[in-house]
């Protein structure tokens, strides 16, 4: 692949055209192929625009969203996960269904080793909810990693 060579089943990465959805999106997301699946890393990626809706009052929420993730054969695209959190935007649900539901998307997406995804939401009502959703791939050492990192959050 060349400098300028996108991977295949990208579309989202250098398109000036790409739209802002206004709904929640999960079919945005896009991935390529891991060049290191050999190699047990970490990717973390930081959203710190994060905005969803209360689906109760219509309040908007506003969140950093931190993902985490050890990767086996795919990657997330950057862009199309720009694009994706913006989509929860005008999204009523409530901050632990945000954060499970990023997390099942990109599971859905990956199949990563992996991953964790957290969000700090900004305090309403003198309340912060900082949930935390976590994954390890069944019957492997990172089901268990996911289990004590949940016990020790």
């Amino acid at each position: 692949m060349s400098k300028h060579e996108k991977p295949a089943g990208i579309s989202l990465l250098g398109n000036q055209q790409a739209v802002v959805p206004h709904t929640y999106t999960p079919d945005i997301l896009e991935a390529f192929p891991n060049k290191h699946p050999g190699n047990d890393y970490l990717v973390n990626l930081v959203c710190p625009e994060f905005t969803s809706i209360c689906p109760i009052t219509g309040q908007p929420d506003f969140a950093t969203i931190r993902i985490a993730y050890i990767p086996d054969e795919r990657l997330v695209e950057s862009k199309s996960l720009k694009l994706y959190l913006f989509s929860f935007r005008n999204h009523g649900d409530f901050h632990e269904d945000c954060v499970n539901i990023i997390m099942k998307d990109l599971i859905r997406l990956m199949q990563p080793k992996y991953i964790e995804v957290f969000g700090e939401f900004t305090p309403r009502g003198g309340i912060a909810i900082h949930p935390l959703a976590v994954y390890g791939r069944p019957g492997t050492a990172y089901e268990t990693r996911a289990c004590e990192r949940l016990y020790q959050h």
